[in-house]
């Protein structure tokens, strides 16, 4: 259980991280350019999304998706809560500093990328017939297929 929780939080780390280091590319390489902001923060989303996509493929191939689904939630969910709250402070601001509406879309955006991330993973590793359920129904009918019938007698 140890391992489970430590995997979860080195995630949700990890996902932190990246939010910090572009927050301070932003602060300092581009402090009044919008657009290059607005491009480094998408870059991150996409990143997030990109690293979930490989987590899902995977992860998925060993593990059912009630297991790593939920885990992978819960490190989505407290990055985004520190992104959203704690991020702002390392940038020099707040996190309502610019509104209600930009404090939401950050946790929109956020919630998009992970969840397409993830779902994008997870539908090539089952459209491969490589996920956690395909692999066991193989293995179940090469079982089956293995034992010789046994013969009725009436």
């Amino acid at each position: 259980m140890k391992d489970r929780w430590l995997r979860v939080g080195v995630l949700a780390a990890v996902f932190f991280l990246i939010n910090v280091i572009a927050r301070l590319v932003i602060r300092f390489g581009f402090p009044d350019d919008v657009e290059a902001s607005d491009r480094l923060s998408l870059g991150m989303f996409a990143l997030i999304g990109l690293i979930l996509a490989t987590i899902a493929f995977v992860v998925g191939r060993r593990q059912p998706v009630s297991r790593w689904g939920a885990d992978a939630a819960v490190a989505v969910l407290g990055a985004m809560a520190l992104t959203v709250i704690v991020g702002p402070f390392v940038s020099g601001s707040y996190p309502f500093a610019n509104g209600a509406g930009e404090f939401f879309s950050q946790i929109w955006l956020y919630a998009a990328f992970a969840g397409a991330g993830a779902v994008l993973g997870f539908l090539l590793v089952t459209a491969l017939g490589l996920d956690y359920r395909s692999q066991s129904l193989k293995r179940y009918a090469e079982n089956k297929l293995a034992k010789p019938r046994r013969v009725v007698r009436r």
